[in-house]
């Protein structure tokens, strides 16, 4: 039972790789007074999101936002594009995308599967060439839609999304690329346009800082098209009453008035900062976070350093160690919440979230809670990842900020 006197003093660290850490300015912003969301107010709100969001997925199409969560956007994109029966491909890196499948056939979608085998296949990223070759083996045409991960959550790893769209177009197929960014948005480099992806789906609660319960899909004209033959049962996802009312700023349905002030007020420190920095920040709290996990002696979840993922860690545990009995020691002694191992890899790793209201202090503060739960679980450490953490942040200095 959850322990409603639970209050430590100071704040409590939440390093899970969502939901991130909100910063101040958008917990006052969502605490400002509910407005009328059929007045011109809220027009104008609508307006700017759609137009901030368009520059965030660096796309010049629309951008729809639903009242949910990243799960309900996986849905809203295979509805609106899809019909029962139609074959898709899927290419499994880690968790997310194991439930995405599971949420596609339970919509009575056929799905085929793609990856490398067992746990070591959600140590790397997505193979591009597997799909070329079975796209270029489907000449009927007969698969749909290509569904990719961008940034898997539960492993850590980034995936290739442009060596996707070669493949794709190697093979001559057809098909469209839906890409789940739900935890690289706003914090890895996303291009929905010049990566010519057909559906990305993401949500609120990682690299734009907020609570859950924001969805996006970032369309493209492709998909609209698509969506006007696509067959699955859909009226609160359907894009073609949101595209229309949305050219005046408004939504078929109640929005999430309180969370877009928050959103609005994300996009205004992400864009004002600049993406490129925003990224640049992520890449260097990844590398110092590994320098840390490097330093212990203990392997990384993700085995390609090349896919590194910049918005988290996995953390592989020693034979015989129980990830989560770390993390509980973790919280338990130092108020640190740390991200369980999920699926095939349960037990067998923690994540370190960088992301969110973070900076190099809260990072250090984390990874000292982790090198005292380690130890005090009987993992011996080959070096004091903190020193080599603080070693990489100090030699490494922070982007330039705008502050505000």
């Amino acid at each position: 039972m959850l322990n409603l006197d639970f209050h430590p003093t100071g704040r409590h660290f939440l390093q899970i790789p969502g939901p991130s850490p909100v910063p101040d300015r958008i917990l006052r912003a969502m605490s400002l007074p509910t407005i009328d969301h059929r007045g011109p107010e809220f027009a104008a709100l609508g307006l700017k999101l759609m137009a901030d969001m368009q520059k965030i997925f660096k796309t010049k199409h629309p951008v729809m936002i639903y009242p949910s969560s990243g799960t309900g956007a996986w849905e809203a994109a295979l509805v609106n594009t899809l019909s029962p029966g139609d074959h898709v491909l899927m290419y499994e890196t880690g968790h997310f995308a194991f439930l995405w499948n599971k949420l596609a056939t339970r919509l009575g979608i056929k799905t085929e599967v793609l990856g490398l085998p067992g746990v070591e296949g959600w140590r790397h990223g997505v193979n591009a060439d597997m799909i070329e070759q079975r796209l270029k083996g489907d000449t009927s045409h007969s698969i749909k839609a290509v569904c990719v991960v961008h940034n898997e959550t539960s492993t850590g790893v980034t995936s290739d999304i442009p060596a996707v769209r070669r493949a794709i177009d190697n093979a001559k197929h057809p098909a469209l690329l839906l890409v789940d960014t739900i935890s690289g948005l706003a914090s890895a480099d996303y291009r929905h346009d010049e990566w010519r992806v057909d559906v990305t789906i993401s949500g609120s609660q990682k690299g734009l800082m907020l609570p859950p319960g924001i969805g996006f899909n970032a369309l493209s004209p492709k998909a609209i098209e698509a969506s006007k033959q696509a067959t699955l049962p859909k009226s609160f996802w359907a894009w073609d009453e949101m595209l229309e009312i949305n050219k005046t700023g408004y939504y078929p349905s109640t929005p999430n008035t309180n969370l877009m002030y928050g959103l609005s007020e994300a996009c205004d420190m992400i864009l004002g900062q600049g993406l490129d920095v925003v990224f640049k920040r992520h890449l260097r709290w990844g590398e110092g976070v590994r320098s840390a996990v490097n330093a212990w002696g203990l392997p990384i979840q993700c085995a390609d350093a090349k896919v590194y993922s910049p918005i988290l860690t996995g953390v592989m545990t020693p034979e015989g160690i129980d990830a989560d009995a770390v993390r509980k020691v973790i919280y338990e002694r130092f108020d640190c919440s740390l991200g369980t191992g999920l699926g095939k890899v349960k037990g067998r790793m923690f994540r370190i979230g960088h992301l969110g209201d973070c900076n190099d202090l809260t990072l250090i503060a984390a990874l000292s809670a982790c090198e005292m739960g380690l130890k005090l679980s009987g993992v011996k450490l080959a070096d004091s990842g903190v020193q080599a953490a603080m070693d990489f942040f100090s030699a490494h200095p922070v982007p330039p900020l705008v502050r505000s």
